[in-house]
């Protein structure tokens, strides 16, 4: 299973724009923080107050151990816990396609948050296309190495899909940036195609 809180910025490229993202202060809050180490980055890099929710029992156990506040819950059951723009920042890292209702958790987090930095991933990208093409077969890559019938992942979209979804419910992308595998000049210029994930920041409009 892929670990969505490998902390190499170098690897991830994500998560180093997402990190970019917040400055000294910023309230920050990540849906589905895993075991808390990239909120322990924000915290001590980025100087910023951070919270994370996270499902996983065990999950929630390692961030008490590593010194990061979190709730334990649901993110399907909503943020009813948090006011209006009570943070800066609202970080939905590689989770969105394992939310039962994406839409609604896109409109609570332009409702709970100023900003909101969403990672997705783009199952549109050629190799996937390839792959399920030519073999017949369901794609499976670094970002996607489940088999079919033990995948958390119930929604598959492409880049074209989130910013459909996100006119759909008018939120305001701010900025999108997709990420490169291979072919960076062809990524810039036909993400859906091209790029194996985006980071969009997003506001309510």
């Amino acid at each position: 299973m892929i670990d969505r809180r490998d902390l190499d910025l170098n690897r991830r490229r994500d998560l180093e724009i997402i990190s970019d993202l917040v400055q000294p202060g910023d309230r920050v809050l990540d849906l589905g923080c895993g075991d808390g180490k990239f909120l322990a980055h924000l915290r001590k890099e980025r100087k910023a107050e951070v919270l994370g929710i996270e499902i996983d029992q065990e999950s929630v156990i390692r961030c008490i151990a590593n010194g990061i506040p979190v709730i334990q819950g649901d993110m399907d059951d909503g943020l009813d816990f948090a006011e209006d723009n009570s943070f800066d920042l609202i970080v939905l890292n590689h989770t969105l396609q394992e939310i039962r209702r994406p839409d609604l958790l896109l409109g609570n987090i332009v409702r709970a948050g100023k900003r909101a930095a969403v990672s997705v991933i783009n199952f549109g990208h050629w190799n996937c296309r390839l792959q399920l093409c030519m073999k017949g077969r369901m794609p499976r890559n670094s970002q996607i190495p489940y088999q079919w019938y033990n995948t958390p992942n119930i929604h598959f979209s492409t880049i074209n899909d989130f910013c459909e979804l996100c006119r759909k419910l008018d939120i305001t992308i701010v900025r999108q940036t997709p990420i490169a595998s291979r072919f960076p000049r062809l990524t810039k210029l036909m993400p859906n195609l091209f790029a194996v994930g985006a980071v969009f920041v997003l506001e309510k409009n």
